[in-house]
């Protein structure tokens, strides 16, 4: 069975990874090209200045095309993650239904893996960002997404403490959630390295567009992840001597 969970993880995710890829080259490579645009100006007047230029290593055409690998790739690795977490999931903790797992396994994660370190460390476009912090800069947004799964875990498990009713399970839940990524958030440093003449609607549109496209790859991969395991599940129901006899 994990081994066609896991199938099923690859192939699901690299769907989502070029669905949530169509939508960030709709809707966030407008931004990039316009960030892209200032940075060039900006390294046109220093070029100027100092008589010599750069060429860029990749053209734009190869970035945007590169742009569905990357998503494509991150598909099949997050997908493949996930399938190994949804195995041990299943049975132990969240709801029964194949579908409503899904879906609330992936929602779970886009808060804690993409939605808490967003809050603190927002992605940047091209031109933002001093090249001398990136190592910095890169642990720290890595320490808000082992919160975002540490809290995420202490949340559990409080709420199966909690006998009470659905309700108080959901406020402990929330509760024991919050206040961890409450407390990163206000400990770890502050990061703000956007120039100051640095256009404001530009930089909030990439960054909408950057979580939008990870929301749009959840909401995708939940939605497929659930819809799938549902069909087996009723096709096994229909037929439990052949999906007895089924491998893995």
């Amino acid at each position: 069975m994990v081994r066609t969970l896991l199938v099923r993880g690859l192939l699901l995710g690299l769907l989502a990874g070029l669905i949530a890829g169509g939508f960030a080259f709709a809707f966030g490579e407008p931004g990039v090209d316009s960030a892209i645009a200032l940075e060039e100006a900006h390294a046109a007047q220093e070029a100027s200045a100092h008589d010599h230029g750069e060429e860029e290593l990749v053209s734009r055409p190869g970035q945007k095309a590169g742009l569905f690998l990357a998503t494509g790739l991150y598909g099949l690795a997050v997908g493949g993650i996930f399938a190994l977490v949804y195995a041990g999931l299943r049975g132990r903790v969240g709801p029964r239904s194949e579908g409503g797992l899904a879906l609330a396994a992936a929602g779970t994660a886009f808060v804690a893996v993409i939605l808490v370190p967003f809050v603190k460390y927002p992605a940047n476009p091209p031109a933002v960002g001093d090249p001398e912090t990136i190592n910095s800069r890169t642990l720290l947004y890595v320490v808000t997404i082992l919160v975002g799964l540490a809290a995420t875990a202490i949340a559990v498990a409080t709420a199966r403490r909690v006998t009470a009713g659905p309700w108080a399970r959901w406020v402990a839940a929330v509760a024991a959630f919050l206040v961890p990524v409450i407390a990163a958030w206000t400990l770890l440093p502050t990061v703000n390295e956007v120039p100051a003449d640095f256009p404001a609607t530009l930089l909030w549109q990439f960054r909408l567009a950057s979580l939008g496209t990870q929301l749009v790859f959840w909401t995708a991969f939940g939605v497929l992840f659930g819809w799938v395991g549902d069909r087996a599940a009723r096709r096994a129901a229909a037929h439990p001597a052949s999906a007895a006899a089924s491998p893995g």
